[in-house]
């Protein structure tokens, strides 16, 4: 691992800043979608896709590539919109999100996008899937970004023994623990804790980072490449709607984008004040 300066973490803020502010437009263009999910990845997604992914947006479907599985599709705007800066297509396409005929459907399409390594939508199956790609090919890292209020899927734990029984070094899970979902906070609807006692009964390497904060990101994605004898899951603490102030750790925002012309101008205003700290 080597030191991440601070002219990279600067670039790397800015653009995460730029793919919150796409990811806003999308929602408002929309008229409908998850606002507080994909904010609060964008960092993360972020690190992925401008530092640590072997990718090539010019050939999706490279043989060489890392594979990554969103299984909570429904924060996929952060998955496009990352994917857009990233140069795999228009950042204008974007603005088609969940729109007639748009390649850029409400939960992730292999099928209309084929950029995209699965379609996911159905909660807790994703996991399932990036085990499986896990166990196929051992030279590949696989990636799972899954969700905390998706652990309450059984699914999930079916494929948690299954990778911990086959000690798959080679899968990464990143959970976003937000502690939100739909209908209110997590450790009110079906509490999770202690969670990190949980995945190290399944043999999981267990790291915990602040989801906001590039290095520990890329040092935590680094650090589970090392591990030789077991999978690692890395619970990523962040702020439901990160960048918004007037919405952050709000589970209604769980699933609305910013409707009314105060909602819109509150989002905008929030984006643009972050660049010009940032300049």
């Amino acid at each position: 691992m080597y030191p991440i300066s601070p002219e990279k973490i600067i670039e790397l803020k800015r653009k995460a800043n730029d793919i919150r502010k796409t990811i806003v437009e999308m929602l408002i263009e929309a008229k409908s979608g998850h606002t507080a999910g994909p904010l609060d990845m964008a960092d993360i997604f972020t690190a992925l896709y401008f530092h640590l992914l072997k990718h090539n947006p010019q050939k999706p479907d490279w043989t060489e590539r890392d594979r990554l599985v969103l299984s909570n599709g429904h924060i996929c705007p952060v998955l496009y919109a990352t994917m857009a800066h990233a140069g795999y297509f228009p950042v204008a396409e974007t603005l088609t999100l969940r729109k007639f005929k748009s390649r850029l459907q409400g939960h992730p399409h292999r099928d209309f996008l084929p950029s995209l390594e699965t379609s996911s939508g159905p909660l807790g199956s994703g996991l399932s899937q990036a085990v499986g790609m896990a166990l196929a090919d051992k030279t590949k890292f696989i990636y799972c970004l899954t969700s905390d209020g998706e652990l309450d899927c059984g699914n999930t734990w079916e494929a948690v023994m299954l990778a911990g029984k086959n000690k798959l070094n080679n899968l990464i899970v990143i959970v976003d623990r937000n502690k939100i979902q739909i209908d209110g906070f997590t450790e009110d609807i079906m509490p999770l804790e202690p969670l990190r006692q949980k995945w190290e009964a399944f043999n999981f390497n267990i790291i915990e980072i602040d989801g906001h904060n590039f290095e520990q990101i890329i040092v935590g994605v680094e650090s589970a490449k090392t591990v030789l004898d077991k999978p690692t899951v890395i619970l990523a603490h962040t702020i439901p709607s990160k960048g918004i102030p007037e919405f952050e750790g709000k589970f209604e925002w769980h699933g609305k984008p910013p409707t009314t012309p105060e909602e819109i101008t509150t989002a905008r205003t929030a984006l643009n004040e972050i660049e010009k700290q940032l300049k």
